[in-house]
């Protein structure tokens, strides 16, 4: 960013080639930038690669829920900690096609299926998610899974079947995961990003803010993603949902300002890619959410959860993209 004084006013001007080689200090000192000038900037790149009045609603099911036996401590699925969510078993696949076909019709243009596995099986289990994803796919929408740990004949398997993207958070930066996570190391989080890529689907891949992680920890995980290559072409940016029965229940709450400078920042490093307002928007006050799109983000989550936890409602989500003159995705523009 370099700033040309004019008169009484001071123009900015922003490098937005795609860049793969961005250096911590870089990110950080984007990270850092006066609020009203990363806004700007985030703004300014966001127009140049994104219509800037549309954004995708995708929506998310929990097509296996609870029993995993990963630690991560943000989770109320994992099989270590005790919460309030209701396991049950993989769901039938008309059922999940059923859901996506009424999300369709709802102008839904992204069907995500999310399972609480540390690896994804073999055997009758993915047969029947390979039969959501070819049912999914018929529909004309984006297909997304999320199954944990993927092999790259799986990742195979799952793109001939129709798989549009397959998410894979990194969560945090590789120096606080071990604080969140200690039943997977970082490299097999890139492992499977791997496979994916080289399978030809797409990644969907960000993280998670307000673990109780210092903000060189996001600056960490931005910069660990804006340095894969080709970028994610999806970059979910979550706030975390405190849980009962978790153990970062009563970590403090974060700053939403910080949210908003992770997505601008995600946006700066990242101009191709769709940024995503994922889970915890339920927490954010209405001014918090307009100033994430503000900041580049161009998709929401619809539906009433996130796998198991709340999200709002389709009133509440029309309303606010009707305030702000957004509009929808169309399929066809997918």
């Amino acid at each position: 960013m370099t700033r040309e004084s004019t008169g009484n006013s001071t123009a900015l001007h922003f490098e937005t080639a795609l860049r793969f080689d961005w250096t911590r200090s870089e990110v950080q000192s984007i990270y850092r930038t006066a609020l009203l000038d990363l806004l700007f900037r985030a703004q300014t790149v966001h127009r140049q690669f994104h219509p800037p009045d549309r954004v995708q609603t995708c929506q998310l099911i929990s097509i296996k829920t609870g029993g995993c036996p990963e630690d991560c401590a943000y989770c109320p699925q994992s099989a270590h900690y005790d919460s309030d969510v209701e396991r049950h078993g993989l769901l039938d696949p008309q059922h999940v096609i059923s859901v996506a076909q009424d999300a369709a019709s709802r102008g839904v243009t992204r069907f995500c299926m999310g399972a609480a596995w540390r690896e994804a099986p073999n055997g009758r289990e993915f047969d029947k998610v390979l039969e959501m994803v070819r049912g999914v796919s018929a529909l004309g929408m984006e297909v997304c899974c999320t199954l944990g740990m993927l092999t790259e004949g799986q990742a195979v398997r799952l793109r001939d079947a129709g798989l549009t993207a397959y998410n894979h958070n990194l969560d945090t930066s590789p120096e606080f995961y071990g604080s969140i996570i200690t039943t997977r190391v970082y490299d097999e989080r890139l492992q499977t990003l791997a496979a994916v890529r080289k399978a030809g689907i797409t990644v969907c891949c960000g993280g998670i803010l307000g673990m109780g992680e210092k903000d060189t920890d996001r600056v960490g995980l931005l910069h660990q993603l804006a340095t894969l290559q080709p970028h994610p072409e999806s970059v979910p940016i979550n706030l975390l949902v405190r849980v009962e029965g978790t153990p970062l229940a009563h970590v403090p709450a974060l700053d939403p300002l910080e949210m908003v400078r992770a997505i601008a920042t995600a946006r700066i490093l990242m101009p191709a890619s769709r940024v995503r307002l994922a889970a915890g928007r339920k927490e954010l006050s209405t001014e918090a959410v307009i100033l994430c799109f503000l900041a580049g983000a161009n998709s929401i989550f619809v539906g009433e959860k996130l796998l198991t936890t709340p999200n709002p409602g389709a009133d509440e989500d029309e309303l606010l993209l009707q305030n702000l003159g957004m509009k929808p995705l169309e399929p066809h523009a997918v």
